[in-house]
């Protein structure tokens, strides 16, 4: 089984680095270009024009990858159909709010209302589901021997975990490689897990997904010649989120997820500051930007978040493997 998992790592992998060389003068023809926020940092200005979308290529070695060898070597179950639908349908919204942005010219893409609905509408669909096929509705306390179940408040978990964790993806990404670096370290993860749960579609989607992030890494590394957009990055996030439901780690999640928890952690507290007192905590949010104006190189705000979610990786592994 060790093989069939390089094996699927290496197919998505190279769907994503196949593609990049035809993908990326297509979008830069169609002008789909990034349009960098005025009030960010004056450094990312230099960025303006390169071509973004690029999620379309990580979700299209998804979803290939993962039918090709789900079909083969287990089957297609329904937890791998919720979890390409998750990917795909966060996707989408994706995708509508960077072609508002990129083609429409209007900046903010969707609103946050409309991306909410359809978030929503997505995790409401995705509990039902689960519903129907007579799913636990308890949710693990890890570190301790202790569950409580939730019935249909379990509902709330799931639309909280999918959207707040897409969105937590989403404003990670702005950087060169920070979003494809983490995300690889943290779907690595859950790989490990859902192996040890012995749950081997999820553990074949996971790969897949690794594979896919680190194909896309190689263009998207510093100085990033694609980037993924929010077609990517909430597409990501949909489907970190979808796997701990699925493996029930949903709050295993905010450990192995630490990179992504402390970026919206740096932003709320960061709003909650300026508007009680005035005054703000970061130079600016989310926190990696603050370590760019203090004088950290991009490079280096990278590899130390990378880093970072290592270390919580490999904690989050060490709580539910070894530490009940």
């Amino acid at each position: 089984m060790q093989q069939v998992l390089l094996f699927t790592i290496a197919i998505s992998f190279l769907i994503t680095v196949l593609l990049s060389p035809i993908f990326i003068p297509f979008l830069r023809r169609l002008k789909f270009g990034q349009s960098i926020r005025e009030e960010g940092p004056k450094s990312h200005q230099k960025k303006t024009g390169t071509p973004t979308m690029g999620g379309i290529m990580i979700i299209l070695a998804i979803v290939v990858a993962t039918l090709v060898m789900t079909s083969k070597y287990t089957s297609l179950t329904y937890e791998i159909f919720l979890l390409l639908f998750v990917t795909v349908g966060f996707g989408l919204l994706g995708f509508l709010d960077d072609f508002i942005k990129v083609v429409m010219k209007r900046n903010l893409g969707l609103t946050s209302k409309q991306k909410l609905f359809g978030q929503v509408i997505i995790a409401i669909i995705f509990f039902l589901v689960l519903r129907q096929q007579g799913e636990s509705t308890e949710l693990h306390i890890p570190l301790v021997d202790f569950t409580i179940d939730l019935g249909w408040g379990y509902a709330f978990i799931i639309i909280f975990w999918l959207v707040g964790f897409s969105n937590a993806v989403n404003l990670t990404d702005g950087l060169d490689g920070l979003v494809s670096g983490t995300s690889a370290i943290a779907f690595g993860a859950l790989a490990i897990l859902a192996w040890n749960l012995n749950e081997l579609e999820i553990t074949l989607f996971a790969v897949a997904v690794v594979g896919a992030v680190l194909g896309f890494l190689v263009f998207n590394a510093h100085p990033a010649k694609v980037f993924m957009g929010d077609t990517g990055s909430l597409a990501l996030g949909g489907a970190f989120a979808a796997i701990a439901i699925l493996t029930k780690l949903e709050l295993l999640l905010v450990i192995i997820g630490g990179v992504f928890v402390i970026e919206t952690l740096s932003v709320i507290f960061q709003v909650i500051s300026f508007k009680t007192t005035g005054k703000r905590i970061f130079r600016m949010s989310p926190l990696h930007h603050h370590y760019e104006l203090v004088g950290w190189s991009e490079w280096r705000v990278v590899v130390t978040f990378w880093s970072v979610g290592l270390l919580l990786a490999a904690l989050g592994i060490y709580i539910e493997v070894w530490g009940t």
